[in-house]
């Protein structure tokens, strides 16, 4: 029944992809075009939902310390095991680490998870704080990285990080990040013409970056049995190691249990992060393969969805 339940609420998903798909590949739309519709998610519409989705939440109800330094550190320990991985499987360019990092480490937030917490709990607020984490925190330093291994960076390491963590800090997502929660702190009210104008355009976030994936695979290919090993291993540590290292660091070492517990260890095993491709798309970093992971990691965690949903609740 949960299997079923989150194929219902994803159906939405399937169809905004599989329309990339077929279209790119009856060249009713050029799949070239996929990279003009994940800059437009990436720049404009991404920013536009996180803004108004973090400006009119409750802050003060949503953050568990305990459990959001559980899941920091448990997503710490995940990022080094998988940095080490990647550089005994070959991959020497930081930008390539990095980007393996983000697939294992960061999860899909707003276009998995939350049809799933809605369906599971009637209630998605326990992850906007992870979302916060992602992008406040794991972007910024994936984002740092990829601007720093920018081929048009020059100058001294010193200024090159500067200009990196600066060009960084003024990406659209994380200024739309930080300016929701000043003004949710703030005895500021933003009108309401305005936050519907940005739902309006935050909407579309979701189904244009999708759109963008399936051009792009339509155009490419996307085959199981071409599968790679690193895929593999990618796949397997974002939809099994994780849950498992967020569950023994958070309940071992921090001490979280009850429904935190059993929040937590479901988001890790949410599939890797739409963000992925678009990061990959606006860097030219692993395209192809970051497409698949996309594709691929959402199968295999929705596969597993019924499996950590009885197990996160007693565990818990």
């Amino acid at each position: 029944m949960g299997a079923v339940g989150a194929l219902e609420k994803l159906a939405p998903v399937v169809l905004a992809f599989g329309c990339g798909v077929v279209l790119a590949r009856r060249k009713a739309v050029p799949a070239e075009s996929s990279k003009v519709f994940a800059d437009y998610a990436f720049l404009f519409a991404v920013p536009c939902f996180l803004f108004g989705n973090i400006y009119r939440s409750d802050l003060g109800a949503l953050f568990d310390w305990r459990a959001i330094g559980g899941y920091a550190a448990a997503a710490g320990a995940a990022a080094v095991l998988t940095g080490v991985l990647a550089r005994a499987t070959g991959v020497r360019d930081p930008r390539g680490v990095a980007l393996r990092i983000m697939a294992a480490v960061q999860v899909n937030t707003a276009y998995f998870a939350v049809p799933v917490f809605i369906m599971l709990f009637g209630n998605a607020a326990p992850i906007f704080p992870v979302l916060l984490f992602q992008v406040c925190v794991l972007s910024l330093i994936i984002i740092s990285i990829m601007e720093l291994g920018r081929p048009d960076r020059v100058g001294s390491p010193a200024r090159r990080l500067g200009s990196a963590v600066s060009a960084s800090l003024m990406t659209p997502v994380v200024i739309a990040c930080n300016a929701g929660i000043l003004l949710n702190l703030l005895p500021v009210t933003v009108p309401g013409v305005v936050l519907d104008s940005f739902a309006f355009v935050g909407d579309s976030a979701s189904p244009v970056a999708l759109f963008a994936l399936g051009l792009h695979l339509g155009g490419s290919g996307l085959k199981v049995r071409g599968t790679t090993r690193e895929e593999m291993w990618i796949i397997a540590f974002k939809c099994v190691a994780l849950p498992l290292i967020t569950y023994v660091v958070c309940r071992h070492l921090f001490g979280v249990g009850g429904e935190w517990l059993s929040y937590l260890v479901l988001i890790a095993a949410m599939p890797a992060p739409q963000n992925l491709f678009i990061f990959a798309q606006r860097y030219d970093v692993g395209v192809d393969m970051s497409a698949s992971l996309v594709i691929k990691s959402s199968v295999v965690a929705l596969l597993l969805l019924p499996l950590w949903t009885q197990w996160a609740a007693p565990a818990a």
